[in-house]
């Protein structure tokens, strides 16, 4: 069974084109959403985390994630201390998740700093999900009621697609001009025919 990534920058369509993968029975693991859970149930991450940040930074069980975002937005040391933390216990986690799915060509992971964080040297192939900047804003502040700036903000602490497309074994266009479903069939295909040269 192969290891697949998919990834992105924030409004780019990565969560749509995970749906579809789902819709044609590839399993699709949400490392942030997966991260969001080791923090508030796996004990070592949240010792850790408290350490970090002092034990206050729980309030009834839960992180208080605005106060980690507004401490770590320009440190990027303490930023990369958190990462070492959980980057790991999500590598350990999907790692549990895929054992699971033995009988399936491949497996997703999904996550929106694959690149930038070197998670996609453990998988055996990438997906770049890519979409025009204007789109992105506009989807982001759409979805999420932030403003322009914001989402700006957030883009520029994600590496920019060009140095992204020539790290990505496949890249997805979700710009609203091509067809995304018919990129995600062939992608699948070619990757079931990977694997059974891998088998044999």
């Amino acid at each position: 069974m192969l290891k697949v990534g998919v990834t992105g920058g924030i409004g780019s369509g990565k969560t749509t084109v995970c749906r579809i993968f789902e819709v044609l029975g590839i399993p699709v693991y949400y490392a942030d959403v997966r991260a969001k859970q080791l923090y508030r149930e796996d004990k070592e991450v949240m010792q850790a985390v408290k350490k970090l940040f002092g034990d206050d930074i729980y309030r009834n069980g839960k992180l208080d994630r605005a106060e980690v975002a507004k401490r770590v937005f320009n440190n990027k040391e303490l930023l990369q201390r958190l990462n070492a933390i959980v980057h790991p216990a999500v590598e350990k986690d999907f790692n549990s998740w895929s054992v699971q799915f033995r009988d399936v060509p491949f497996v997703v992971k999904e996550a929106a700093i694959l690149f930038e964080n070197g998670g996609y040297k453990k998988l055996d192939f990438n997906i770049l999900v890519t979409a025009p900047e204007e789109l992105r804003i506009k989807r982001v502040t759409k979805r999420d009621g932030i403003s322009e700036e914001q989402v700006k903000d957030r883009i520029k602490n994600q590496w920019p697609d060009d140095k992204k497309i020539p790290l990505a074994d496949y890249v997805i266009k979700c710009d609203e001009k091509h067809l995304v479903i018919p990129q995600v069939m062939e992608i699948v295909e070619k990757v079931k025919g990977t694997n059974r040269k891998f088998l044999k």
